[in-house]
């Protein structure tokens, strides 16, 4: 039985944020995938694109996601977790994957650091063309999908928990 739970979905789309609330709902642990890069890295995701690029970020956050062995977690990925078919596979093994959707409206206004928060993009790419490009990848992984406008983050977890009520 998968006793993880994979939050993915786009910077801003709160999935640290509910992913603590839902740990704490379901008595699991809580990972942040982030914090394991920038741990093992010994630098901000920022730091680590400024001093290469956001495809070395991408086999860094690659690398992370493929040994991770953990269970009863939930673990909150990186935006661009989704660029990794091994590391979502890896993923997926032991884990329920949802998707926080959250409209790019919502995100624009959550998002304020766009330039300087380590967002894996090609540096000429805007936030919406990542939106576009992503949104499709979140949707290709997700077991369930959580409509995130116009939530809380309480209401966002009584989703997920609704939703993980009706899939078992």
């Amino acid at each position: 039985m998968k006793n993880n739970l994979v939050l993915i979905g786009m910077p801003g789309a709160g999935k640290s944020t509910n992913g603590i609330l839902l740990a704490k709902a379901l008595g699991k642990d809580f990972v942040d995938t982030d914090v394991l890069i920038q741990v093992r890295e010994g630098e901000t995701l920022q730091r680590i694109m400024d001093s290469s690029d956001y495809l070395q970020l991408r086999k860094i956050e690659e690398s992370v996601l493929t040994h991770i062995d953990i269970n009863n977690t939930v673990i909150a990925t990186g935006g661009s977790a989704v660029y990794s078919e091994k590391g979502m596979a890896h993923l997926k093994k032991n884990g329920i994957v949802v998707y926080l959707e959250t409209p790019l409206q919502t995100l624009e206004q959550r998002i304020h650091d766009y330039e300087t928060r380590g967002i894996a993009k090609h540096p000429e790419q805007s936030f919406d063309d990542l939106f576009i490009e992503r949104s499709k990848l979140y949707n290709q992984y997700a077991d369930i999908v959580i409509h995130c406008d116009q939530q809380s983050p309480e209401g966002v977890v009584h989703s997920v928990l609704d939703a993980l009520k009706s899939k078992t």
